[in-house]
């Protein structure tokens, strides 16, 4: 039976599927599974494998739900021989504890721009555990010898690229193009899209450009709460290098939960029509 589970469990992270697997790690007297035994539960609730049937399978099921959504492990104890057990007819007169751990694969991040930010942004990006695909117009800078370890280089036409493409909903989108027109470009083509992180590089002044100029076009100005822009964490960066790690450090914050919504965290500019600030420039 976990052999099944480990295939099914290889499958998912191929396709790049956040799952959750559910382990009994502990017995004590007489329960209907050994330790060891695996459950595979997926977000859309389909399941391989078994703990053994029953309510307290019924329980964890949605346990390791919680935790697709927490990004948290868990770990459960079920007294056997209780209410509990007895509704469905599951009195073994034991003990059973199982660990649920949500399993993410290597996220996958797309680099909007292959100039001197998005070269850094990728070696440090793929050391740090993510899928690194990037995007660009220009063969000379998009190409396997500037980005020998990327899943993928795509040299297309950026906005015509984004919008046909299709980009999963935990995936990470970093816009680091080489100028406002690129930029605005990319940014028009996922602002709509629910994705784990959409950043985009630049002062505030150059933001809130890009913001007016979509808002013109009829973009719902609630889409921009969710980008991060300015982008990256603020470490006063300010070579190339400095803010490739600047926004790898974000991107590892919003995979390990450690950074709120970019709204509620202020790392959003907050768009109003009569904007002006001095901005910090950043290179791209």
């Amino acid at each position: 039976m976990n052999q099944e589970v480990f295939a099914a469990l290889g499958e998912a992270m191929k396709r790049a599927e956040d799952v959750a697997l559910v382990t009994i790690v502990a017995t004590n007297g007489s329960t209907p599974q050994r330790v060891g035994a695996k459950m595979l539960v997926f977000a859309d609730g389909r399941t391989v494998g078994t703990i053994g049937g029953g309510c307290y399978e019924n329980d964890a099921f949605w346990k390791a739900r919680a935790s697709l959504e927490s990004r948290k492990p868990a770990r459960v104890k079920y007294e056997l021989d209780d209410d509990f057990a007895q509704e469905n007819g599951l009195v073994c007169g034991g003990q059973m504890e199982v660990f649920i751990e949500p399993i993410e694969p290597s996220p996958a991040v797309y680099i909007i721009g292959a100039g001197h930010v998005g070269y850094y942004l990728g070696k440090f990006a793929h050391e740090s555990g993510f899928l690194v695909n990037v995007v660009d117009d220009r063969e000379q800078f998009a190409n396997r010898e500037r980005f020998p370890e990327a899943a993928e280089v795509i040299v297309d036409d950026v906005p015509a690229w984004l919008a046909a493409a299709t980009i999963p909903a935990s995936a990470y989108v970093v816009i680091v193009t080489r100028g406002h027109r690129h930029d605005l470009d990319a940014l028009r083509a996922v602002v709509a899209r629910d994705l784990r992180y959409v950043g985009l590089i630049g002062s505030r002044a150059k933001v809130a450009r890009v913001y007016e100029a979509l808002m013109a076009e009829g973009v719902d100005p609630e889409r921009f709460t969710r980008v991060h822009a300015p982008i990256g964490l603020d470490l006063g960066a300010v070579t190339p290098q400095e803010i490739a790690v600047s926004i790898v450090a974000e991107l590892i914050a919003v995979r390990r939960g450690r950074t709120a919504d970019p709204a509620v965290a202020g790392a959003s500019l907050k768009w109003t029509p009569k904007f002006v600030a001095a901005g910090t420039p950043t290179a791209s």
